[in-house]
């Protein structure tokens, strides 16, 4: 027997697609806070802060609170005050998170560290060629994810990831990646929980970044056939995920099942 205490879940390709609710995640998610399991919302999303997740959310059907929300910025916060304390930086990401980057120095020149968030228009040749000599210069690079692309409901769209590649090819350096799959993401989620390992499980489309990830951690892993989820990207993964369900809706399913 299998005893599920928290949930950490995914939310765009899990829970919405363009910030519409998939069909039946309202109801899954409900029920899961009926049998008192722990619920983090857990993203890479850099577009929008907390609380407009948790508002966006709301209009969805989804009962959420900003204090239920794990970013990529606020792991991103607490990693640079810890790793890099009162360090100049300078920010390239589509969308005004700084609500969530509390006490961190936004610069646009002479800083120590270039953090990447998600890709948009702001992704142009200026910016990426000024992030670029500021790494030559001795800056760190501090991604906040490294999705190569996210789904929306016209379809897949490149995602920061595919810049932080080149970024990091043509300046010779490494990413310190902060959001999913690393470990120190899923650290702060349980920690948030005050939950271990063993008695949570992680559900995503994405089987790399969500699934195997978590799975290294020892979080039991639940991908989705609905979002970015790829047959492809399925049939090679290595280990194969510790499920699979055609959508959230099911998800009380399975854990009751394996409560059984």
């Amino acid at each position: 027997m299998t005893v599920v205490k928290a949930v950490l879940i995914d939310i765009d390709g899990v829970l919405t697609i363009s910030w519409r609710s998939i069909p039946g995640a309202v109801d899954a998610l409900s029920r899961l806070r009926d049998r008192d399991r722990a619920i983090a919302l857990v993203t890479n999303t850099t577009s929008h802060t907390r609380s407009w997740l948790a508002r966006t959310l709301a209009d969805a059907g989804f009962s959420v609170r900003p204090d239920d929300i794990v970013t990529a910025p606020t792991v991103t916060a607490s990693y640079l005050a810890s790793r890099y304390p009162g360090a100049r930086c300078t920010l390239l990401n589509s969308g005004d998170i700084r609500e969530d980057l509390p006490g961190v120095e936004l610069v646009e020149d002479d800083p120590g560290v270039v953090i990447v968030g998600g890709a948009g228009p702001e992704f142009g040749y200026e910016a990426l060629n000024r992030a670029f000599a500021h790494l030559l210069g001795g800056a760190r690079l501090v991604a906040m994810a490294r999705n190569l692309y996210w789904r929306t409901d016209e379809g897949l769209r490149l995602d920061g990831g595919a810049f932080l590649i080149g970024l990091e090819q043509a300046a010779g350096v490494e990413a310190e990646v902060v959001g999913k799959p690393s470990p120190t993401f899923f650290t702060a989620a349980l920690g948030a929980l005050g939950v271990s390992p063993a008695e949570s499980v992680m559900v995503g489309d994405d089987v790399q970044a969500d699934v195997l990830a978590a799975q290294r951690c020892g979080i039991g892993g639940i991908l989705v056939r609905t979002g970015k989820y790829l047959p492809r990207a399925h049939e090679l993964a290595d280990p194969p995920p510790d499920h699979v369900i055609d959508s959230f809706a099911d998800l009380p399913e399975l854990l009751d099942a394996l409560e059984a």
